[in-house]
């Protein structure tokens, strides 16, 4: 059978969740949500950076960050987060949620100082992968 988001639990762990579009946000924050995570959603790339500048250090355990976003894009919006003078800004995972999945726009990505890369829309399994990469297979036990 497939993987669901409800096998495992992220008990625990915030995310921060840049995207402007209401309905993808909503279905990322649902998705979530039945892995037992806290997702706090940012409309664009600025209110992400300010989001995660006035949080405690360590309170976001993985930031998603779309790319095409107004006011600040998600390159933009993660090369200010990296910036950020706490020690946090450096090893919070970000990782960009796009429609672009050219190799070209992996590369921007990473030169942006994202780790990770996951396409729209969302599959179950990608989002599986990218969560268990970060804070490893937490499989509920039945």
């Amino acid at each position: 059978r497939k993987a669901r988001m409800s096998d495992y639990d992220f008990s625990g762990r915030k995310i921060l969740l840049a995207e402007d579009l209401e309905f993808n946000a909503e279905i990322a924050v649902e998705f979530l949500s039945e892995a037992n995570l806290v997702t706090e959603v940012a409309e664009n790339g600025a209110e992400a950076v300010r989001k995660f500048a006035e949080s405690p250090e360590g309170y976001y355990s993985l930031i998603f960050m779309d790319i095409q976003m107004p006011e600040l894009n998600g390159h933009e919006a993660a090369r200010k987060i990296r910036s950020l003078s706490r020690s946090d800004a450096q090893t919070v995972p970000i990782v960009a949620m796009t429609a672009n999945a050219f190799v070209e726009d992996i590369q921007k990505a990473t030169d942006a100082g994202m780790n990770g890369h996951i396409s729209k829309p969302l599959e179950i399994a990608r989002l599986i992968k990218e969560l268990t990469r970060w804070f490893g297979d937490k499989r509920r036990k039945d």
